[in-house]
């Protein structure tokens, strides 16, 4: 995501960092750099404007002028001002009511947006949360879309409410709610319809549904591939229904980022959570601070943290730790390793997480495969040369290629690579200045 925008300002603030002094002229120089790379993003120009202006402003001030460190205070001045353009105080979050009362979240968009898609990946979100969610098949007008809904509630384990042969969506979204007091639901999610363009009969259909629902949350959700226009229809649901927040979807997929960037300045409403891939589990909340770490090419440290933190068990990283201390890792932990992490989403996701990585490193020419080949080759093995790679001779790694349809030489690479690493790991955990420093270098 931002791939286009990140690698930008990564060369704006890279070209800034370690400068001793800087003139007026440079920041002007990195202004109108800023100022292009927002709109070739598709960020709505009022919004680039106020940007610009704002940014220039406190850049050309003594702060940064006479700064011992000019550079850094220059990128904290951009880091600032655009979380602020990123956030609403106190409405990030969903505004729901306490766990013994039920609360009404209503889903709206157009046709094509991953409305439904969204409306499970949220329940399943809320589900982990401790929340007992019911989804309601409000969408009476695109076909099977009750059972799409049907299929992903399956998916995720949450009951779908439905209504055989029902025209009226008020009338679905009324019993649905009836049905989800009465046993003991606390959150309704109501899918609703939507169409392929803005029509009359599309917003009196939801404006009727929500009279009759009073919902707490009206989340209105997005394709963000579709950038400024994107907005526009923001605009007419908030002015036709009124939107609490917005959601993202296909967030992944918006190497540009003009959408989530000129949402909350022109619609004035927050972006609650974005979709960040096709899983059921890729609906991640929205965090301005983070995402505007990423733009300018500082990473998200925290949310490859947390992503790392729901995958692990704590008692398995704990033995891990101690087999690495001493000594006896071996090729099944590598492989339990490389599950995790496919846990946590593809290679590039996690990369473009990590701090320095965004916008610097062309991700395009990294193997991503190595890993996939990896896995076929140490799952050609048996227990005993798992256990210890020493044993594997000329013969036995001829076998293994052969059963993981790769070559002897990929074979080879691995083992060396797998003891070089162990012996660097092992050395790590017993330096502990550099695992202080490694420790303090990422939070």
């Amino acid at each position: 995501m931002f791939d286009s925008i990140t690698e930008k300002f990564s060369g704006i603030m890279r070209n800034f960092a370690g400068k001793g002094k800087i003139s007026e002229k440079n920041i002007e120089d990195a202004v109108e750099q800023i100022k292009v790379a927002l709109l070739d993003a598709d960020v709505n120009l009022r919004v680039v404007r106020r940007f610009i202006n704002s940014t220039r402003q406190e850049a050309l001030g003594e702060k940064v002028l006479k700064a011992v460190n000019p550079g850094q205070q220059f990128t904290k001045i951009v880091y600032d001002k655009m979380v602020a353009l990123l956030t609403d105080e106190g409405n990030q979050e969903l505004q729901l009511k306490g766990p013994d009362t039920t609360s009404v979240i209503l889903m709206m968009g157009l046709q094509g947006s991953g409305k439904t898609t969204t409306s499970a990946k949220l329940a399943l979100k809320l589900k982990k949360q401790g929340k007992r969610p019911l989804m309601i098949a409000a969408d009476l007008v695109r076909p099977a879309a009750i059972n799409q809904l049907q299929l992903l509630g399956t998916q995720v384990d949450i009951p779908v409410f439905t209504i055989d042969g029902e025209k009226n969506p008020v009338k679905v979204a009324k019993k649905g709610l009836e049905y989800a007091q009465k046993n003991q639901f606390n959150v309704v999610i109501v899918d609703t319809s939507g169409r392929m363009h803005l029509d009359e009969v599309l917003m009196k259909e939801i404006t009727d549904v929500a009279e009759a629902i009073h919902p707490d949350e009206t989340l209105f959700v997005a394709d963000a591939m579709t950038g400024q226009n994107a907005v526009t229809i923001a605009k007419e649901f908030e002015q036709h229904v009124g939107i609490s927040g917005v959601v993202l979807s296909k967030f992944d997929s918006d190497t540009r980022g003009g959408a989530a960037l000129s949402l909350k300045s022109v619609v004035g409403k927050p972006i609650k959570f974005i979709g960040v891939g096709e899983k059921m589990e890729d609906l991640d909340q929205f965090h301005p601070d983070r995402v505007a770490s990423r733009i300018i090419g500082m990473g998200d440290i925290l949310s490859l943290v947390e992503k790392a933190q729901e995958v692990t068990d704590q008692k398995e990283a704990e033995k891990l730790e101690k087999k690495i201390k001493n000594k006896s890792f071996d090729l099944q932990d590598y492989l339990d390793q490389i599950e995790q992490m496919n846990k946590m989403g593809s290679m590039d996701k996690i990369l473009d997480m990590m701090p320095g990585v965004a916008g610097n490193v062309d991700t395009s020419k990294l193997d991503f495969d190595q890993f996939k080949r990896d896995k076929a080759i140490i799952q050609s093995m048996t227990k005993k040369e798992r256990a210890n790679f020493m044993i594997i001779g000329p013969k036995r790694r001829k076998r293994i290629a052969k059963g993981s349809g790769t070559r002897v030489s990929d074979v080879d690479k691995l083992l060396r690579k797998f003891q070089k690493m162990r012996n660097t790991m092992h050395k790590i955990t017993k330096n502990k200045k550099y695992l202080k420093k490694l420790q303090k270098q990422f939070g």
